[in-house]
């Protein structure tokens, strides 16, 4: 392998691995505040409960992804330092926002969440979580802003070598960035569901107590209510998002459609595909007649440009070079994001259909219960294809338009250093899902406290409850 294949497969690995956890963090974190939301309102202990213990698994997620991110961090320095010298004044003023304005309100809230449990008003103690939630996504938009600049450079000036940022505003105003953050909110609220009421399912199938049942029963409404809404936000985020690729990365457009040729007018959609990347044209394909063209247009007419035609464009405008990206990995991994997306929103319907109060079957159907299990795996696999996408549609750019992969790779790195650090991380990275795993699975085979009354000082998660200051 060369430096460049294993520079990009070292960053593909931190980025996947940490992105797990993302969207992970910023949807759980959502479900636990409407689950304090709705203890304040009604009053109702079950819902202080729910709260409390989905919240002991966002702090988990949190956790993990504060690691992993520091990780991604540092392999950037290593194996890309051309790259953060070309982009290091563009992305100094988001991140830094994100590090010392988001991160800091959410670390801080988060801190006062857990440790003021009964010892603030309910309503002011709510406000906390709330505000954790609205940090870990100010958060994400700072990150995405920074992201978005690499699809659509704006507001900069090339001087020495270097983008340097000439108007802040036009780069937070970017439409690239609230496509992208209407999307990955979208999706992280969707996941946030999806994992409550998938992992709500796996205990329901082993649990036999009524109170116990009761708790998953209720954390899986709540799970499924909060995943139909983020799967609809989806939906709308998702197809706005594709409609502006059509002008803004064409190329990446027709890779993800299989499209090498101009389409005719109107345009059939390819429901499967393989295509030969080498040659330039595809194998086999089956195609849904008028159905791209709804897509893109919503009508039942419109032509869209194949690669081939952009591809000469692209020569035109930067130079002669190949730039074709990974079709086949981009048109299957937009439909695995998109199939996946569907299945959590069809899920969710009839999950919600199927617990209603006058025949709730689902709670007593183990192959029910074991599909909606298994359901939990969809988002973490939605947001891995989707981000697979948005990143090598960019091909051959970091980014686009004015820099490439080859240009941004470290002059310094080796095939030795990268083969060692790859292994490293990737050791890393099992060890913290394993552990990850083992101490969500703890957290779920020990259960709720639904006995607050005999909870004894011991159980609290408050570290100055154990008197270690005190002087009696």
């Amino acid at each position: 392998m060369d430096i460049v294949t294993l520079a990009r497969f070292q960053f593909a690995m931190t980025t996947v691995f940490h992105f797990f956890f993302v969207p992970f963090s910023i949807g759980m974190v959502l479900v636990v505040a409407i689950m304090e939301t709705l203890f304040v309102k009604t009053k109702n202990e079950k819902y202080r409960q729910l709260a409390k213990f989905w919240g002991n698994i966002f702090l988990l997620s949190f956790a993990v992804g504060v690691v992993t991110g520091i990780i991604q961090e540092f392999q950037f320095g290593m194996n890309w330092s051309d790259y953060s010298r070309f982009v290091g004044d563009i992305f100094g003023a988001p991140l830094a926002i994100e590090a010392l304005l988001a991160f800091f309100m959410e670390s801080t809230f988060l801190g006062l969440w857990m440790f003021t449990w009964d010892r603030v008003k309910p309503r002011t103690h709510v406000i906390f979580i709330w505000l954790v939630t609205i940090a870990s996504m100010l958060s994400a938009f700072w990150i995405l802003a920074a992201n978005s600049f690499m699809q659509h450079p704006v507001g900069y000036v090339l001087r020495n070598g270097r983008a340097e940022m000439t108007d802040f505003g036009a780069v937070i105003a970017n439409p690239k960035v609230w496509y992208e953050f209407g999307h990955v909110i979208a999706a992280a609220i969707t996941m946030g569901g999806m994992i409550a009421a998938g992992l709500a399912a796996f205990q329901l199938l082993k649990r036999k107590d009524k109170k116990t049942r009761e708790f998953f029963m209720k954390s899986m409404r709540i799970g499924l209510v909060v995943t139909l809404f983020g799967s609809i936000m989806v939906l709308g985020a998702g197809d706005a998002q594709m409609k502006a690729l059509i002008e803004g990365q064409p190329m990446k457009f027709a890779a993800m459609e299989g499209t090498y040729e101009d389409t005719g007018d109107p345009a059939a959609w390819t429901l499967i595909a393989w295509d030969n990347e080498r040659e330039h044209k595809q194998v086999f394909g089956v195609q849904i007649p008028y159905m791209l063209s709804i897509l893109s247009y919503n009508k039942p007419s419109g032509s869209i440009k194949g690669m081939d035609t952009v591809n000469k464009e692209l020569i035109k405008k930067y130079g002669d070079r190949n730039y074709y990206p990974p079709v086949n990995v981009l048109f299957w991994n937009f439909r695995i994001m998109a199939g996946f997306g569907m299945l959590m929103l069809l899920v969710s319907i009839l999950g919600l259909f199927f617990t209603r109060k006058k025949k709730p079957i689902l709670y007593e159907k183990r192959w029910m219960l074991w599909v909606m299990g298994l359901c939990t795996f969809a988002p973490f696999l939605a947001n891995t294809a989707g981000w697979l996408v948005t990143e090598l549609g960019r091909y051959p750019w970091t980014v686009y338009g004015l820099f490439t992969i080859e240009d941004s790779v470290s002059p310094n790195v080796s095939v030795t250093s990268l083969l060692i650090s790859n292994i490293v991380y990737f050791l890393l990275f099992s060890g913290l899902a394993v552990t990850m795993i083992y101490l969500v699975r703890r957290e779920l085979n020990k259960g709720p406290e639904l006995d607050e009354g005999n909870k004894s000082d011991q159980d609290s998660i408050d570290p100055f409850d154990k008197g270690a200051f005190s002087h009696e």
